[in-house]
């Protein structure tokens, strides 16, 4: 795949992400995401592209855990005692 269709897929990923994460209709916002994600899916494994692919991998690998955003505290007013 040329780079230049990379960069143009790559760019309505970014525009669909932002947009979907702007969108008041939480339906429309979560397809324009999943539309972003595909387009990115397309550049990283239809191209080819080891460097990019290299960055992917270590951009989710910098992801923060689950665990970090466990709020049990939360759960208390619900649980049964």
């Amino acid at each position: 795949m040329p780079w230049w269709l990379d960069l143009i897929l790559l760019s309505a990923a970014v525009v669909l992400w932002s947009d979907g994460s702007r969108d008041v209709d939480d339906t429309i916002g979560l397809l324009k995401k999943i539309l972003a994600v595909t387009a990115v899916m397309v550049v990283l494994l239809g191209g080819r592209q080891v460097p990019l692919e290299i960055a992917a991998l270590s951009l989710a690998l910098l992801l923060p855990g689950a665990a970090r955003f466990d709020d049990s505290e939360a759960l208390e007013p619900y649980e049964r005692r």
